[in-house]
C-alpha cells in the first residue's frame, strides 16, 4: 500500500512538471489518468488496513477527476 502511495505522490509531482515547466497537457493528461488510477488502487489498498484512511482520499480522488477534466480540455483548446 505504502509503494501505491509514494508511486502517485511521484505521479502527482510530474504532472506539475510536465503541465506547467514543460507546457505539455497531452502527456500531463496521460499522466494525470495514471495518477488516478494510482490513487483509486490506493484507495483499494488502504481500505484492507483502514477504512478511515481510504475515505481520506476519495476527496483526492475527486479532485483529480476535476483536474482531469481541466487538463483535457485545455489539452484539445490549445
Amino acid at each position: 500500500a505504502i509503494i501505491l502511495f509514494s508511486a502517485q505522490l511521484l505521479l502527482n509531482f510530474a504532472w506539475s512538471f510536465i503541465f506547467f515547466y514543460a507546457k505539455q497537457p497531452g502527456w500531463a493528461f496521460a499522466d494525470i489518468i495514471a495518477l488516478w488510477l494510482f490513487i483509486l488502487l490506493t484507495i483499494v489498498w488502504f481500505s484492507k488496513i483502514s477504512s478511515a484512511a481510504a475515505w481520506l482520499l476519495v476527496p483526492y480522488i475527486f479532485w483529480v477527476s476535476f483536474a482531469s477534466l481541466l487538463n483535457f480540455y485545455i489539452w484539445q483548446h490549445n
